[in-house]
């Protein structure tokens, strides 16, 4: 049975009442990524949390989590209210600059690579937009050796709605040099989610050239915007 994730277990610990040292010390992670993914865990110190730091200490943390959780919402509610309704071209745009910091720059491949589900289903809505049909469509996992090959491709294909006949063989990390939590991180590995012609010669070679024209042309009238 594949071993729940580090951060399913940073939060079922957090939930559970216990310190970001002791979590820390559990899970190998650092204080301040805890702090990121945490933050908006309702959190209230167990007993041996009150035994290890104290009641004064426990209390405070207590506190300064609840100010951060409030200036989360308030910062959440604000953001919500900054961005609105998304139009055709908010979304043609935003794909625009996923693709810039996730997307392969070879002039003749179309792939976007990202370990999180809502970073490739927001691509996969991306491509539709501009033509893209499902079939066309293509996920590679790169996994990692202790990594559930079946539930990694189980939870992909769910997620993001692509058949799993649409799935290439999983590639399995196996460097000695990486981190042994390193899987533990990426649960369901990471996707690499291409783009197939399909007979389509508009998302061929042509499809690829026209992406990078795209952020090149955005680029620059961005830069010349500030000029």
């Amino acid at each position: 049975m594949h071993k729940a994730s580090v951060r399913e277990k940073a939060f079922q610990l957090r939930h559970a009442g216990y310190s970001y040292s002791y979590i820390a010390s559990k899970t190998g992670l650092s204080k301040s990524t805890l702090s990121d993914w945490l933050a908006a865990v309702p959190y209230s110190a167990n007993k041996h949390t009150l035994d290890t730091i104290g009641k004064a200490r426990a209390t405070s943390g207590e506190a300064k989590t609840q100010v951060k959780q409030s200036s989360l919402f308030k910062a959440r509610q604000e953001a919500e209210n900054d961005i609105g309704i998304l139009s055709k071209r908010d979304l043609f745009m935003f794909g625009i600059g996923l693709y810039l910091g996730e997307g392969s720059k070879t002039a003749n491949v179309v792939r976007v690579v990202n370990s999180d589900v809502s970073v490739i289903r927001l691509a996969i809505a991306w491509f539709k937009s501009l033509g893209v049909l499902r079939g066309q469509f293509g996920i590679t996992l790169h996994l990692y050796p202790d990594s559930n090959v079946q539930k990694c491709l189980q939870f992909w294909s769910e997620t993001t709605t692509i058949p799993l006949g649409q799935f290439a063989k999983p590639q399995i990390d196996r460097r000695k040099n990486k981190k042994a939590n390193r899987a533990g991180k990426l649960p369901y590995g990471t996707a690499h989610l291409s783009v197939r012609s399909g007979g389509r010669k508009e998302f061929g070679v042509f499809f690829s050239r026209k992406i990078l024209g795209w952020i090149n042309s955005a680029m620059r009238k961005a830069i010349m915007m500030r000029a």
